[in-house]
C-alpha cells in the first residue's frame, strides 16, 4: 500500500499520506470496486485542492486575522439592521455591482463584518482585496512612475470585491485623494466596493481637505449603496464584553514541513 501512496504523492496528489492510507485501507476492508476507489480518490483530491486554493486566495486578499460571524453578538448594538447584514453576506450586492457602507464609531464590529463578507465572497470563488484606505493609498503613492501606478492600481480596480477599511482615521493629501477617486470611479457600476468609516458623508471633507473631486467621489459611491449604520458602545471599552479573539488559521502540512527542513 505504501508504494501506491508514494506513487499518488509523486504524481501530485495534495492529500496527506495518512489520508491516502486511510482511504485505501477503507477501500480494501470494504472490498470496493476499482471505480469506487477512483471516485473516492477524486473526491478527496478535489476537496484538498479547493481548500488549498481558498487558503491561497484568502492570503492574497489580505483579509487578516478575523472573528467569524457565529461569534458576533447581535444583541450588543443598540442599532443594527441584521436583515440587511445577512443580505449583504449573501453576496447578492456583488452580483448586482452595488456598494456597501459600514458606518459607526470605533470598536463596534465594522471591520469584522467587512472581513466576513470577504470570506463569503472568497468561498464563492470571487476575487477580493481587503485593505485599510491609508494602506492602499500609501501603496500607490510609493510607486515610482505613472506606468507603475497604473499596474498597481489594477490590484484595487480589477477584483470582484474591494473593501476599503477605516476611512476617516487619518487625513490624506490631494494626490492621495485623486488616487482614491480613480479607484472608486473605475469600479463604479463595474464592481462592488465596501467602505467602513466612523464619519458621516458631510465629514469626509476633513479626511480629504480641499479635494475638488470629493463630491464626485461620494456621488459615484452612493449611487447604488446599502448603508449599515451601527450604534453601539465599543466592545473594547466594556470589560467582559470584548469580542472573542480572532481564530488563527490552521497551518497546512506542507508549510509545517517546509519550516522543519
Amino acid at each position: 500500500m505504501s508504494d501506491v501512496v508514494d506513487e499518488l504523492r509523486a504524481i501530485g496528489f495534495c492529500a496527506s499520506r495518512e489520508q491516502l492510507e486511510a482511504l485505501l485501507s477503507h477501500a480494501t476492508a470494504n472490498r470496493l470496486s476499482h471505480v469506487q476507489v477512483v471516485e473516492l480518490l477524486v473526491e478527496m483530491e478535489r476537496r484538498q485542492r479547493e481548500a488549498r486554493n481558498l487558503a491561497t486566495r484568502t492570503k492574497m486578499a489580505t483579509v487578516g486575522a478575523h472573528t467569524t460571524m457565529d461569534r458576533f453578538d447581535w444583541s450588543h448594538p443598540r442599532k443594527i439592521d441584521r436583515a440587511l447584514c445577512e443580505n449583504v453576506l449573501g453576496l447578492g450586492f456583488v452580483e448586482r455591482r452595488e456598494n456597501v457602507l459600514f458606518r459607526g464609531p470605533s470598536g463596534v464590529g465594522k471591520t469584522m463584518l467587512a472581513q466576513n463578507v470577504c470570506l463569503a465572497a472568497l468561498s464563492a470563488g470571487m476575487t477580493v482585496c481587503f485593505t485599510p484606505v491609508v494602506s492602499a493609498l500609501a501603496d500607490l503613492l510609493k510607486q515610482e512612475s505613472l506606468p507603475a501606478v497604473e499596474r498597481r492600481m489594477k490590484r484595487y480596480t480589477n477584483v470582484d470585491l474591494l473593501v476599503c477599511d477605516e476611512l476617516g482615521y487619518v487625513p490624506v493629501d490631494k494626490r492621495a485623494v485623486d488616487l482614491f477617486f480613480q479607484i472608486i470611479s473605475r469600479r463604479h457600476e463595474r464592481a462592488s466596493t465596501i467602505i467602513s468609516t466612523n464619519l458621516a458623508f458631510k465629514e469626509w471633507g476633513g479626511v480629504f481637505p480641499g479635494a475638488a473631486c470629493l463630491v464626485a467621489l461620494i456621488d459615484r459611491f452612493t449611487q447604488h449603496l446599502h448603508t449599515i449604520d451601527i450604534d453601539a458602545d465599543s466592545y473594547r471599552q466594556k470589560p467582559g464584553n470584548s469580542p472573542p479573539p480572532p481564530q488563527p488559521r490552521p497551518r497546512s502540512r506542507g508549510a509545517s514541513a517546509r519550516r522543519r527542513v
